[in-house]
């Protein structure tokens, strides 16, 4: 089972100083800042997955990349410009044997809203094929909807809209199966199955097994609960192949590995443990057994509702400044245990009656400061930086905190992998 982590272009800058929040003048983010693969001995993936909406974007969704980030991706390759090096392995093999690999995909999210995709096949050949991705997924449409087949008694039933979208899938998918067939292309064709219920990804999967293709994905299943995803793959299973392999785009079940894999899932991708770091509102920092609530300082410089709080006169700038100085210095004297829990929990509620005066997060501070989980952590972000990757704070180390959540739940996938061995 192969874990693919979506990229965004997260990226950290090695030369910040957390003490006085400053960069190295010389710093150019996409020389010197690191992605997460660069940081850990180990990395917490085993590839990455590109959307072309990502780097190039499309009508219905702007780009992430810069006009010369977007540049150099076309003209360096995705391997290059990921800094991958290492000979490319294949789905089967261990990550120890491998390079990390990388998959292509059109972002069918971003255009979900549009009638029909706004690029063709030729477009998505041509990037999978000029940037040397190891996998490509064909052009798909989203169907957002999941019916009970309970509800769904016969097929002229169905949504119209539901039925367009597959049949656009389907037809989309054939084309593309048909430019990459006899190796033509450098990489592997992985099709799309798209569906609205366990009888229509079923029969997705058949018709894409017919065109020729060995690897599947299964797509809108991100909104699905695991036991629909499981009664899809268990109908699934009455109708694949066994040399076809399939991959969950965007889902993310670390406790039900093990059954997707009886059901030929060899692969999945996900930003979710990444994400949760600070688009959470509770689960920010995760261990091995539980998580935890990340403690908020935010820059007063940076925050929009401090600085117009303080622009209308409610507050004083000196005097969140001062609190926020206070707010650090107590966290930084904490994490060398030379203050006391109740002495700098005090400081941080302080300064949060300032920033969030109707919040109360006084429970989830203190068990995260008193825990110390940071402390107990082996991983290369929370043994250089220590408390700070606790610290809801700026992208530095909100997604430093991400980078640790990563290695969390790659080291429990692996540990899932293992007992589902025994």
């Amino acid at each position: 089972m192969k874990f693919f982590f979506a990229d965004s272009q997260d990226m950290v800058d090695p030369s910040f100083d957390f003490e006085t929040e400053a960069r190295a003048e010389w710093r150019v983010r996409q020389r010197h800042d690191l992605y997460a693969h660069e940081i850990f001995r180990n990395p917490p993936y085993d590839g990455i997955l590109v959307s072309k909406a990502i780097v190039d974007g499309n009508r219905s969704s702007s780009s992430r990349y810069s006009l010369a980030q977007r540049q150099r991706f076309w003209r360096s390759g995705v391997k290059s410009f990921f800094r991958i090096r290492g000979r490319t392995g294949s789905v089967g093999e261990s990550s120890s044997q491998s390079a990390l690999m990388t998959m292509g995909d059109c972002g069918a999210f971003s255009y979900v809203k549009e009638e029909y995709p706004p690029l063709s096949t030729d477009e998505v050949v041509e990037f999978y094929e000029r940037c040397g991705f190891d996998i490509g997924i064909s052009v798909d449409h989203v169907i957002l909807a999941f019916e009970n087949e309970v509800r769904l008694p016969g097929l002229e039933d169905v949504n119209v809209e539901w039925r367009r979208r597959q049949d656009i899938t389907l037809e989309l998918a054939q084309e593309f199966y048909g430019r990459c067939d006899k190796g033509r292309v450098g990489f592997a064709p992985m099709g799309v199955a798209q569906g609205w219920s366990v009888e229509s990804y079923a029969e997705s999967v058949a018709q894409l097994q017919k065109m020729g293709y060995r690897k599947i994905a299964l797509g809108g299943m991100v909104p699905l609960k695991t036991t629909a995803i499981l009664q899809c793959l268990e109908r699934i299973e009455s109708v694949r192949r066994p040399d076809v392999t399939l991959h969950l785009l965007g889902v993310t079940r670390c406790d039900y590995v093990s059954e997707f894999q009886k059901y030929g899932v060899t692969s999945f991708d996900s930003t979710s443990p990444f994400m949760q770091a600070f688009r959470d509102g509770k689960d920010n920092y995760h261990t091995a057994d539980r998580t935890y609530l990340a403690v908020r300082v935010p820059q007063s410089e940076g925050n929009a509702q401090l600085q117009n709080r303080i622009r209308s006169g409610e507050l004083s700038q000196e005097e969140v400044r001062r609190l926020e100085e206070k707010c650090l210095k107590s966290l930084a004297r904490y994490d060398r245990k030379c203050l006391s829990l109740d002495e700098t929990l005090d400081s941080v509620l302080e300064y949060e009656r300032v920033h969030h005066p109707r919040a109360d997060r006084t429970h989830s501070y203190r068990e995260v400061l008193a825990d110390r989980p940071w402390a107990n952590c082996v991983c290369e972000i929370c043994r250089k930086i220590g408390i700070h990757v606790i610290l809801f704070r700026g992208a530095e180390r909100n997604r430093r905190r991400g980078f640790h959540n990563l290695v969390t739940f790659y080291t429990r996938l692996q540990s899932e992998l293992e007992t589902s061995k025994r």
